[in-house]
């Protein structure tokens, strides 16, 4: 009777140091995390690597599908709503993130006789910005402006003509800008756009120079997107001297 008593004690113990043994061996499990919040514009998405905001022109995993179920895709490394346009490139098709619609910054009051000069005749180039290209789309690491220009050649002759100029080809001495330019929110309607020339302390070389500083102001939460973008259009010769405290 004695034996069987500790055959059986020496059993129940042999289980609890294997049911010890195990709960020990068990990883521990980490406590939940709390639900990720995203800011306005945002969409969350429970992806297999994590969540994530998710937002159109955000950096993204090329071809992954989880993003559709969220209306977005991934072609080509940048977040596009699912039905936004894409456009060809050298052979490669590049997603064109979701724009907007085109927002001037004042009417447009010709189309004809416009006159040239350092600045744009705002009668016929008011400037203009898509109103879905937000500041935090365009300071977003994986933003590219190469996504959203298309000019095509016979709206650059279209704006030549409505400042008198032969509609031709100038070469590197005259450049069909964007009065504002796309790295800030630009449209590429011909009422954001204007001629040029490269010669001369105000040339567009030196409005580059400035479209660079504005971007960098901008995302760096110094100056509000619209603020440089009416300052870009209205008189991008007083912006320079504001910004850089000398004249262009």
């Amino acid at each position: 009777m004695r034996q069987g008593r500790a055959a059986s004690s020496a059993l129940v113990l042999l289980v609890a140091c294997a049911a010890a043994a195990s709960f020990l061996a068990a990883p521990a499990r980490a406590p939940a995390s709390a639900a990720k919040t995203c800011s306005a514009g945002y969409v969350l998405a429970d992806l297999s690597w994590g969540q994530k905001c998710l937002r159109a022109g955000e950096f993204c995993k090329t071809g992954n599908l989880e993003y559709r179920r969220y209306g977005f895709d991934c072609p080509a490394g940048h977040l596009v709503a699912i039905g936004s346009p894409s456009r060809t490139s050298g052979g490669t098709t590049v997603a064109v993130p979701a724009v907007g619609r085109t927002v001037l910054l004042q009417p447009r009051s010709r189309a004809s006789g416009c006159r040239r000069g350092a600045l744009p005749d705002r009668r016929c180039s008011p400037g203009a910005y898509y109103s879905g290209l937000t500041a935090g789309l365009l300071c977003s690491r994986g933003f590219r402006t190469a996504e959203i220009r298309n000019v095509p050649q016979s709206e650059k002759y279209e704006v030549e003509r409505e400042y008198g100029m032969p509609p031709r080809l100038y070469g590197r001495t005259i450049e069909i800008d964007h009065v504002v330019p796309l790295e800030l929110g630009g449209s590429n309607a011909i009422a954001n756009l204007f001629p040029e020339s490269v010669s001369g302390p105000a040339g567009y070389r030196v409005k580059d120079r400035l479209e660079n500083a504005l971007h960098d102001l901008v995302c760096g939460g110094r100056m509000t997107l619209r603020t440089a973008q009416r300052g870009i259009a209205s008189n991008w010769e007083a912006l320079y001297r504001r910004v850089y405290r000398i004249a262009p």
